[in-house]
C-alpha cells in the first residue's frame, strides 16, 4: 500500500542521503530540509499547514535531526489535535545524534541509535517497514555515508569516497535553498545518485573528484554547452520567471522582483531584467539584511536604495542594509517584511518619482 510522507531532513550529506534512500521506495514523498535552529520549527509549521490543507492520512518522517523538547512537544500536540479531528497522521523520527537522548525518552515515535548514521538507520528501517529492496548501488552508498559521517577512517575506501561526497553537497550552492527548495533538493539528489552509482569504479574517489564540475554542467545544460556560470544563470533566470506571480513587489508604481539569498545579482539580475522586460528592477535580500538592487535603464535604483535604507550606488546598480532585518527560512515571511517596509517608506517624502503609466 502506497503511503504519503512529509520528509524533513538535515542539509548535509547524511541528511540528503536519507532522502535519496526514501526516493527509492514506491511511496509518495513531499520533502523538506532544515538546518538546526529556528529553521526546524519553520519547516515543521510548514508541514503541518500543508497537511491541514491536504486532509489525508500521512506520516511525518524526520531524519538526521534531533528535536529539542519544546519542538517535539509542539509537533506531538499538533498531530494529536489533527487526529482528534479525524485525520490519521503518524510521526517517525530516525536519528543518531546523542543530543536527542532526553527527548527520545519521552516519545515512542522518536527512534535514536548513536551507533549508525541516519542514512543507515533509514535504509534498514525502510527495508523493514517501507518495502525497500536491499542491495545494489544503494547499499554500497549507505556504507560510504556511514563511514564518513561517523568518521571511520579505517574503512579507507568508503571514507575517502565519502569525503568527496561531502564536498559534492557543500559546494552545490548554485541554487538558493529558500527560493528554490524543491529544485535545489532535486539538484543535490541527482548529483548524489550519480555519485552513488560510481562507487565501485577503480579509484572512485579520484574519478568523482574530477567529475564533479562536469556533473554540475550536465545538470544545468539545455542542449548547448557553456561555462558553468552561464549555464546555471540561464537555468536560474528561467526558474525566476516561473515564480513571477509570487515574487513581485511594487514601490511607487515601479514593478520589482524580490529574491532572497540569490547572490550573483549582477549577472543573474541583469539576465532576468533582459529576459523579462515588464519588470523595472530586481532586489536580492541576503540572510543578514544586505540588499542588492539592479535596474535596466528604467528606474534609478540608487535613489530607491536611498529611500529604503539610506543606501546608494549607481542608477542601475545599488545596495544597502536593512536595519533590524530578521533572517527567515520561508520566502513568504521575507516578502511580508519587505512589503511592510516599503509601505512605510512609500508614505514618506523622497526623490524617486512615481512611475507614470504609459
Amino acid at each position: 500500500m502506497t503511503k504519503t510522507f512529509y520528509h524533513l531532513s538535515h542539509i548535509d550529506l547524511d541528511g540528503y542521503s536519507c532522502q535519496l534512500v526514501m526516493a527509492q521506495t514506491s511511496h509518495t514523498m513531499f520533502s523538506y530540509n532544515a538546518n538546526y535552529g529556528a529553521e526546524v520549527m519553520d519547516r515543521l509549521e510548514e508541514i503541518i499547514d500543508t497537511i491541514k490543507k491536504s486532509k489525508q492520512s500521512a506520516t511525518i518522517l524526520i531524519t538526521d535531526l534531533n528535536l529539542y523538547p519544546e519542538e517535539a512537544k509542539w509537533l506531538n500536540n499538533e498531530v494529536n489535535r489533527l487526529n482528534e479531528g479525524g485525520w490519521n497522521i503518524t510521526i517517525t523520527l530516525l536519528d543518531h545524534h546523542g543530543s536527542g537522548k532526553d527527548t527520545a525518552a519521552q516519545y515512542p515515535w522518536y527512534f535514536l541509535d548513536t551507533e549508525r548514521c541516519a542514512t543507515k538507520i533509514v535504509y534498514e528501517y525502510a527495508m523493514e517497514h517501507y518495502g525497500l529492496e536491499a542491495g545494489g548501488w544503494l547499499e554500497a552508498f549507505v556504507k560510504v555515508v556511514n563511514a564518513v559521517d561517523l568518521w571511520h577512517q579505517d574503512e579507507v575506501e568508503d571514507f575517502e569516497y565519502g569525503k568527496v561526497c561531502m564536498r559534492l553537497i557543500s559546494d552545490a550552492k548554485e541554487l538558493s535553498r529558500v527560493m528554490f527548495a524543491d529544485e535545489d533538493r532535486a539538484y543535490k539528489l541527482a548529483m548524489l545518485e550519480q555519485a552513488a552509482q560510481m562507487r565501485n569504479v577503480t579509484n572512485a574517489n579520484i574519478i568523482l573528484d574530477e567529475a564533479l564540475h562536469k556533473m554540475k554542467k550536465e545538470f544545468f545544460k539545455d542542449g548547448v554547452d557553456d561555462t558553468l556560470d552561464n549555464l546555471s544563470t540561464k537555468y536560474i533566470v528561467a526558474l525566476l520567471g516561473t515564480k513571477r506571480s509570487t515574487m513581485t513587489i511594487y514601490y511607487k508604481g515601479w514593478r520589482g522582483f524580490l529574491s532572497y539569498g540569490l547572490g550573483n545579482t549582477s549577472i543573474i539580475g541583469n539576465g532576468f531584467l533582459t529576459e523579462f522586460s515588464d519588470f523595472d528592477f530586481i532586489v536580492d535580500v541576503g540572510t543578514r539584511g544586505t540588499m542588492s538592487l539592479r535596474g535596466h535603464n528604467k528606474v534609478d535604483v540608487a535613489l530607491m536604495a536611498g529611500e529604503w535604507v539610506g543606501g546608494g550606488g549607481h542608477p542601475n546598480a545599488a545596495g544597502g542594509r536593512i536595519q533590524g532585518f530578521k533572517e527567515q527560512f520561508r520566502f513568504d515571511k521575507v516578502k511580508r517584511q519587505m512589503e511592510d517596509m516599503l509601505s512605510n517608506k512609500e508614505a514618506m517624502p523622497g526623490k524617486l518619482p512615481h512611475k507614470i503609466e504609459e
